[in-house]
Parts: C-alpha cells; structure tokens; sequence
C-alpha cells in the first residue's frame, strides 16, 4: 500500500524568502519545536493535497552545507539522516548567482530535489527572462517559478512534490561537472567508496568524494571508520599534492572557484536581463536609509516610531484585558466563600497571570513591528547602517543580529552568536546581550511608564530605556575589547536583499507564533511562580496581629460613634493595614526586610526587592510578583487596579519609577538565559561573570538614575 504521507525538507538561504513560502503553503497547520539536542527552533506544518498529507519542514536558512554554523550542521544532517522524501530548494530568483550555490551542493548529495523559484514576480517586474527548460537541462534538477507574496507556483510546487514522490516524474541527471583533474580523482574515489556497500548505500558515493577532497572534518571522521579509508587517503595524498603542484591551489578552494564559474555560466545561458538597467526601487530608497549622513538618525527614527505605536496602540485593548480580569476577580471572589481558596484563585493566580497577559496586545504590536522591519528588508539594512558605530566599539558587525534579536528574547540572540568565528567577538557579543531589552521585560516597562509618566511621555521614557540598553552594551563592548580581548574584529560582509512587500497574513502568523510562545509562558512558568508567590506572602499568618486588628474590628462594629458607611469605610482600611502587617510577617516579607538594606539606596522598598528577585525566573514575573503583593481581597474595583495601588504608595515616583526600569532592563535576563548562555560560552568563569557583572552595572546606573532624577523629577 502506497505511502499517504509526503515528508518534504525545505531548504535555502536567509533572505530567499522560504518561511514565507513555508507559511503560504501550510498556513496557521504549523508548530514550534526545537531540533534534537539543540535549541534552534524547528518550525514544521501539514497541507493536504491529492490525498496525500504533505509534512513540511522549514530547516534553518543557510547560504552552504558545510558545518561552520548550527544552521549549516543542523540542515546538512536532517537531510542526509532525517529521510525526507523530497527536499524543496528555495531560491530567490533575482539573485541566482549567490543562491544556486546551495543548489549544486544539494546535487551532489543526490536529494530527490525540487527548486522553487522563488520571488518571480519581482523578477518579471524586472523585465528578466530566465529560460526554466534549458536551466533544467543544465543542473539537472525542477524547477518551478513561485511568489509567496501572489501564491503564484504554489499548487504547481505542491503537485510536483507529489509526482515526485508517485515516480511520475524523475530526478534528472546530475549534470554537474568540474576540471578535468578534479572529475579523474572524484572518479577514483568513488570507485574505492562503491566497493564498500554500507558506506556507499548510507551516502551518495559522489557527495563523500567531494567532501573529502574539500577536507570537510565531519566526512572525514565518518570514512575513517571504514576498511576502505587506507585506499582513499592514498588517493587524496596524491589529489592534494598534484593538484597544489599543478595550479598552485588547495582542491578546496579549486572547487569552490568551479563552483562558481558554473553558475555564472549557467545565468549567462539561461538568463537575459533587460537591454537598458535602470536604477531600481531598492538601490533609490538605499540612496536615503543607507545614506552616511541620513542612515544612522533614520534607523533612531524608526526605532523610537515602534515604541510609540506599540505604546499608544495597545492602551485600548490594554484596558479592555484589565476591566476583564477585574470583573473576574470581583465575580469569582462572590462565588468562592471560604477565604484562603477565594485569596489564592483571586489574588494569586487571576491578579498574578491577568497582570501579564494585560500586556498581550502591546507584545503583539512590538513583535509585529519588528517582523515588518525584517520582512520589508530593511533590517539588513540597520545592520549595514550601525556597521561603523559598531566597530568604533571594538564589535564585529555581524554582532548586531544577535544584538537585535535579543530584543525578542535573549535566548535565540544568545544562540545566533554562533555565526562569529572569532572567540573574542562571539564572548563579547554574549555579554552585551543582556542589556538589550527583551519582550519579557516590556510588561514592566508599560506597567511603570503608564503608571508613572502618563500616555503624553511613557512612550518617550520606553525609547529612553531602550536606547541606554544599548548605549551600555557598546560602553560594556568597548571596556571589554580593550582590557580582555584586545586585536581587531573581522570585516563585515552581509547579503542587502531588495525591499519588498511582506504578506499582512505570513506576518499576523508570525506575530502570533511569538504571542503565543508569550501566553504558553504565562500559563505555565508564570501562573506556578504566582501560586508559590502568593504562598509566600500569605505564610506564616500571625496569630497575634490577627487577634489584634479582630479587636479592633469588634471595637469599630459595636461602635455607635459611626454610621454603617463610615463603618464600612474604616474596617476596609483596618483590612488594609492588617494585610500590610500580615505581609511583612510572612516569608516573601521577611526576604524582603533582609534585601532591604541593598535596594534602599535605590529608592526601592521591600516589595519591589521581592519582585526583583523574582524576575530572576523571567521578567514577566515582575509584574505579576506585584500584582499579588499589591492584591488585598475582597476591596473595591479600583482598588484591586494595581496602577493604582503603585500610585498610593507615598514612597514611589517617578525618580523611583526610572531607576526600577533601569534595573530592570540591565540585570540579568532570566534562568532559561542564563542556561543558554553557558552552553554558548563552555566556560563557568565567564557564566560567573556575566551573572556578577550584569547585577552590578544595574545596581550601579539604578542608583545614579535615582539620585540625580529626583532632584530635576520630584
């Protein structure tokens, strides 16, 4: 019985466009994963079509299938061990001369390969031709033109997938060739690699030949282990030395030049370009945001624009969440009588979970945001453009993805590291990560800018915060590659895709992929950290205070000096008092009191102490950590609002406000980056490191800021 289920990898480089014709062909039937073993994320999704359920999988964007990179390591080994059916090669068609380069390596692994073409319709519009059947006959593999953007080839790249898979059409030929006296000694270790049978059925003959005369490491450590390896390595001692002797280059370097020259061979065939070249869209809209003069101010611009929009936007539905969850913690409080059940259903896990989904719509909005920036293009571009500030501060150029990255979340910028060669740079980079402000921390930021600095200057105070997080981390840059690792970075190279057009609807899928991630994290790590707060600082009750303020409360309630509104009114603030005395005595209290003395000089009293030390686990936990504090039970509905309740507090201001955004934003991110970061720096003195020093310097500019703001806030 004939297989129902199609396993298809999709494979090609940043900027080809493949997750977006990833998301156009599986739609919202897509899940987040992580690679085995490794903590790159693996995104994979169904399509039904013809009867067949058709997995695809979308492997990490790569320019090469050697193993420098975690992307390059994790693509190579999921297509030569994890079996796909089909591998389906996305291109970006208006530059073929950087992307077939993957292609001829995935010929020479001998995949059952299907390439899409991607982004034709900007080719079109660039009035190029490009001669499909001759490109077939040439590198021997399908072609099929497609657009995310229009849906254009998409069913057609769906029925080839399945007449591949049914037989009814056929991989072509492996056309590639090379030198003459590189096919000769290919040709002798093929022949040597055939003889083995379970070396020659676990890997295409051709493709192990290849790897070893490119002295790739991996391939090498494979073909040791076999009888075989004493007649290759002959074969190869004699390839390297005639071929050094003869052209005076390494066999590497020979075919990567070949490489080359076939491809731009096989443009030159296939591919006519219009007769006059005039200047295109892309190149005009460079000559303003790349500019020397404008580039750097434009990409402030933006960056400032985003906060603004994600602040102002988001206010709406911001309060619609939070009049929600009031509501339900008012209706469940009249519902649940027995009081320690109705305190930890209404304080702890509605105040706790419901004071960080309140800032569901402003993540949104940021995450939006900044999958435009990158889908339009322009992010390669703010990369281009910080290039210059970026070396004046001893970093590498290609610093400044991870740099950006670590605005969503420290962990994946902590990961994307690995594309730096050089130690120096990718330890640095490690350490500076931390200071920009990841989403975790936003809920903070807009729970204390709203609160503190009203809707007219929160967006201004969040601009502010963000721009010192990177200002620390270039200073922090400089200290370091001047006192630790001295010598200068490597050059900046990076691919500048043209502009375009996101899709509205891969970028709303990818908004809520990250929304999502959000919400699993409210509804696991923080609703448990809320349920164990609220213990904390509702443990151990004292008896004696109890007894104390039920005395008064008898007192108050037999008294006939007062009306039953007046009564009313003191015995809610006599609740108040003896919650407030019931909490110093508990643990969370008493952990506070102990910190006290460290944070006092911040402005800081005991609670925020506590909710500090809580956003250790994860920074939404933050505001949650004050949410139950803060929450008294049975009160009125403004009241339960904690924006108010900060506001009540004599103690807090704004000079208050900035330091605890301050200390917020510098200290280290959380546990699960923490853990990152050591697997990504291997060493436990620069763990202890990053862990000292980011405490420290947020200490440090917490107190500055606190000190010199009050005298020009309060």
């Amino acid at each position: 019985m004939q297989k129902k289920e199609i396993l298809v990898a999709l494979v090609g480089n940043p900027n080809s466009g493949k997750t977006s014709l990833f998301n156009k062909l599986v739609g919202a039937n897509q899940k987040v994963g992580n690679f085995s073993g490794v903590t790159v994320e693996k995104y994979e999704g169904t399509v039904s079509y013809n009867g067949f359920e058709i997995k695809i999988i979308d492997l990490p964007g790569t320019y090469s299938l050697t193993t420098y990179s975690p992307e390059e390591v994790i693509t190579r080994e999921y297509i030569l061990d994890g079996n796909p059916d089909i591998v389906v090669n996305v291109v970006d068609s208006t530059n073929l001369e950087r992307n077939l380069y993957l292609t001829t390596q995935l010929i020479d692994i001998q995949a059952n390969l299907l390439v899409a073409l991607n982004m034709y319709d900007e080719l079109e519009k660039q009035e190029t031709i490009i001669d499909i059947e001759q490109l077939e006959k040439l590198l021997g593999t399908h072609f099929i033109p497609t657009s995310a953007v229009t849906g254009l080839g998409v069913e057609e790249l769906l029925n080839h997938i399945v007449e591949l898979f049914t037989q009814k059409i056929s991989i072509k030929k492996n056309k590639l060739a090379f030198s003459q006296t590189m096919e000769e000694y290919i040709e002798q270790l093929i022949s040597v690699i055939s003889k083995d049978s379970d070396l020659s059925q676990k890997y295409y003959p051709r493709w192990i030949a290849i790897k070893l005369l490119v002295n790739d490491k991996d391939v090498y450590k494979i073909v040791r282990e076999y009888p075989v390896w004493i007649k290759i390595n002959k074969i190869l001692t004699d390839a390297i030395k005639e071929i050094t002797r003869k052209f005076e280059s390494d066999p590497e370097l020979m075919l990567k030049e070949e490489r080359h020259a076939l491809i731009r061979g096989a443009i030159k065939e296939t591919v006519k370009y219009p007769a006059k070249k005039k200047k295109s869209n892309s190149e005009i809209i460079d000559s303003i945001l790349i500019n020397r003069i404008t580039g750097l101010p434009l990409f402030i611009f933006f960056m400032w624009g985003i906060f603004q929009l994600t602040f102002t936007l988001g206010e709406m539905p911001m309060n619609w969440i939070e009049s929600f969850f009031a509501w339900l913690g008012k209706t469940v409080s009249v519902i649940i009588a027995e009081p320690n059940t109705r305190s930890i259903i209404v304080d702890g896990i509605i105040a706790g979970v419901g004071g960080v989904l309140v800032f569901l719509p402003n993540i949104m909005i940021l995450f939006f945001s900044l999958s435009f920036l990158e889908g339009t293009g322009y992010m390669a571009r703010a990369a281009f453009v910080i290039d210059k500030v970026m070396h004046k501060f001893g970093l590498h150029g290609k610093s400044f993805i991870p740099m950006i990255t670590g605005f969503g979340c420290s962990v994946p910028a902590f990961m994307a590291t690995r594309t730096l060669r050089n130690k120096s740079d990718r330890i640095t980079t490690l350490l500076i990560i931390p200071f920009m402000s990841c989403s975790a921390k936003f809920p903070v930021y807009i729970l204390i800018a709203g609160t503190f600095f009203g809707a007219a200057h929160a967006g201004n105070a969040l601009f502010g915060i963000y721009m010192l997080g990177i200002a620390i981390a270039l200073i922090t840059a400089r200290l370091l590659k001047t006192a630790v690792f001295k010598g200068e970075s490597e050059p900046f190279v990076m691919e500048l895709p043209p502009y375009r057009m996101p899709s509205f609807k891969i970028l709303m899928l990818q908004m809520w992929q990250k929304a999502s991630l959000y919400l699993r994290k409210a509804g696991t790590i923080i609703l448990t950290a809320s349920i164990l707060i609220w213990v904390a600082s509702n443990y151990p009750k004292s008896d004696e205070i109890a007894n104390e303020y039920s005395q008064i409360k008898n007192d108050v309630t037999n008294s006939v000096n007062y009306n039953e509104i007046e009564k009313s009114v003191i015995l809610k603030d006599l609740d108040n008092q003896e919650g407030t005395r019931q909490l110093e005595y508990s643990f969370a209290g008493k952990l506070g009191k102990l910190i006290t003395p460290v944070v006092a000089p911040l402005g800081f009293d005991w609670k925020l102490g506590i909710a500090l030390i809580s956003g250790i686990a994860a920074k939404e936990i933050v505001v949650s950590t004050m949410g139950t504090l803060y929450s008294l039970g049975d009160v009125d509905e403004n009241s339960h609002e904690l924006r108010e309740r900060l506001l009540a507090n004599p103690n807090y201001n704004q000079a208050v406000a900035l330091a605890l955004m301050v200390f917020v934003l510098l200290y280290i991110p959380c546990a699960a980056a923490t853990i990152v970061f050591h697997k990504e720096a291997g060493e436990w003195k620069w763990t202890a490191f990053y862990a000292t020093y980011t405490m420290t310097v947020a200490w440090i500019m917490a107190f500055l800021t606190y000190n010199v703001s009050k005298y020009f806030l309060l």
